[in-house]
């Protein structure tokens, strides 16, 4: 498969991890759940917290990939124009960080669960629940820097552009977390435009060997 094509699917994967670390964790206590019910969930549920720390991570690395694949293309057809291409990049990191955050967060609560002080693993669990000010940034970012380019540059369809601005105005809001959830679709989206855009692209010839 043509190496560019599988950078820019690596969206997608990102996107997936996500989704099924999820899934794996399930819903986590809330900060106004009582104590015994905290520690009885990250005791009870120790190796599903762990696989979604390492699901999450592993969406991180994901997440990097593609944004390298993305910066490519923006800077090819905006000439980082106003450095937007950079900022998306940004944008990207912080999301990436901002996931790290959280699976760090879930990783400890669900490997030293057995071991740590009651008040230990309620702030752990409050910081896991409202922890969102890095992953916010990055969200507002991305999505206000990539659909700029968008509109400018045309990069992409001009509805992507569109919804990304309102996603990244959602960012920073009450609707924060939704606005998360939002950009998955909108990574979703690039990613596929991009993975088609690479695979009409013919592979430059191989240069002949030397004698």
């Amino acid at each position: 498969m043509n190496p560019q094509r599988i950078g820019a699917l690596t969206g997608v994967l990102f996107v997936i991890l996500v989704i099924v670390a999820f899934a794996v964790g399930g819903e986590t206590p809330g900060t106004d759940d009582s104590t015994r019910e905290i520690v009885s969930y990250y005791v009870n549920n120790d190796t599903e917290q762990i696989i979604a720390a390492g699901l999450l991570a592993w969406a991180s690395v994901a997440l990097l990939f593609f944004l390298g694949s993305l910066r490519q293309t923006l800077r090819r057809a905006t000439g980082d124009d106003g450095g937007l291409s950079a900022v998306v990049m940004l944008g990207g990191v912080f999301i990436a960080v901002g996931a790290t955050v959280f699976a760090g967060l879930t990783f400890a609560l669900g490997d030293a669960a057995d071991d740590m002080p009651v008040d230990a693993i309620v702030a752990l669990n409050t910081l896991n629940s409202d922890m969102f000010a890095t992953l916010a940034v990055g969200v507002a970012t991305f999505n206000l820097a990539l659909g700029l380019a968008t509109l400018r540059h045309r990069v992409f369809p001009k509805a992507l552009g569109i919804l990304a601005i309102v996603v990244g105005i959602a960012g920073l809001t009450p609707l924060g977390f939704f606005a998360f959830l939002v950009t998955g679709l909108v990574i979703v989206w690039a990613s596929v435009l991009l993975a088609m855009r690479a695979g009409s692209v013919a592979p430059p010839p191989a240069m002949p060997s030397s004698l």
